[in-house]
């Protein structure tokens, strides 16, 4: 079997090192890797397998003999060294938004768009860990009955921001409990017990970036330019795994029953639906796995036509690592991968 050499910028982030841990655990096809980050984190050492590797500084030199390479060191960091790294011949797969709205650049959700990956010019974009998430759920739907609008309220957990937001919950929540006062450091408001309606920066418009992420990348993957999209973003105090309401309206007039087969045959998506026992999609269960769970599936009274769900999945799993390399081990099965001469 073909192997492959492996760069990861950003190896000590919380989602680098769930590329460690998921490129293990799915048996990716690696002859080496290298391990690489700012120079504030280099010398660090960390497990692959049972060999303990040291992270080193990124450079415009770590790219040299890389066939693939796994981004996630941020959109100023991308866009910079990603360049660099298809230039060198490896194949870059993106998790940060520098190029996910680049008409060059394909956008891509696995159980979506694979054939974009085709027309890629050595970078390819993971997309928006809430765009992901619903994409998968709303695709097989939209295959057989086309969406005309969407109306999404999200509720994103603290680890979608990192671990100091992670820890900034967690001593948050002991102080609120022993009665201290709370002053915020990473969001703009306490997050313990709280939700905050933003998410990245408010635009002119009065929506967030955030929002404006899943609105445009939504039309771009799923190829449909045409369809409405509103969201509200909130952050919300839940360590891992990414919640949405989803209004769906339809072309044509769709039932639960319908909704509910098309999404237990549809690939990466689980139906967790019996609200007589109250089986429903929790962040808690979603942690650590890599399905998109949906449920409460039922019929949007407000409108005709419409279905509403509720969707859930581990933002740092299929949310981001997950996502990328299955981006990866896609473009290997199709052959899109151009391997260095070592």
């Amino acid at each position: 079997m073909r192997t492959y050499r492996v760069a990861i910028a950003g190896a000590t982030g919380m989602v680098g090192q769930e590329f460690i841990k998921i490129l293990e655990q799915r048996k990716f096809p690696v002859s080496a890797i290298g391990l690489y980050a700012s120079d504030r984190s280099a010398g660090k050492k960390l497990f692959v397998g049972h060999h303990e590797i040291t992270v080193k500084e990124l450079t415009a030199e770590s790219f040299q003999n890389v066939d693939i390479a796994l981004f996630s060191a941020g959109a100023e960091v991308s866009k910079h060294f990603s360049p660099i790294a298809a230039r060198a011949g490896a194949l870059v797969v993106d998790n940060s938004s520098a190029f996910r709205m680049d008409p060059r650049v394909p956008l891509v959700v696995p159980e979506v768009n694979p054939e974009d990956i085709e027309w890629h010019q050595g970078i390819i974009a993971n997309p928006n860990c809430s765009t992901i998430q619903m994409v998968v759920a709303l695709n097989p739907l939209h295959k057989v009955n086309p969406i005309k609008s969407l109306s999404i309220a999200t509720y994103q957990a603290v680890s979608g921001t990192g671990a100091a937001a992670m820890e900034e919950l967690t001593n948050q929540a002991r102080m609120v409990l022993e009665g201290q006062n709370v002053v915020p450091h990473v969001y703009p408001h306490q997050i313990a017990f709280n939700l905050l309606p933003e998410i990245d920066v408010f635009l002119d418009d009065g929506y967030t970036k955030e929002e404006r992420k899943m609105m445009e990348e939504t039309r771009k993957i799923m190829h449909a330019d045409d369809i409405e999209i509103s969201a509200t973003c909130v952050r919300v105090p839940v360590f891992i795994g990414h919640s949405e309401a989803v209004s769906i309206e339809f072309t044509n007039a769709m039932s639960p029953e319908d909704a509910r087969n098309i999404l237990a045959r549809a690939p990466g998506v689980k139906v967790l639906d019996d609200p007589s026992v109250s089986l429903y999609p929790q962040p808690w269960l979603a942690a650590g796995t890599d399905e998109v769970y949906v449920g409460r599936i039922r019929t949007d009274l407000s409108r005709p036509n419409s279905v509403l769900m509720w969707i859930v999945s581990d933002n740092l799993r299929k949310g981001a690592a997950l996502n990328t390399i299955q981006i990866a081990e896609e473009a290997i099965r199709r052959d899109w991968v151009k391997v260095q001469n070592h």
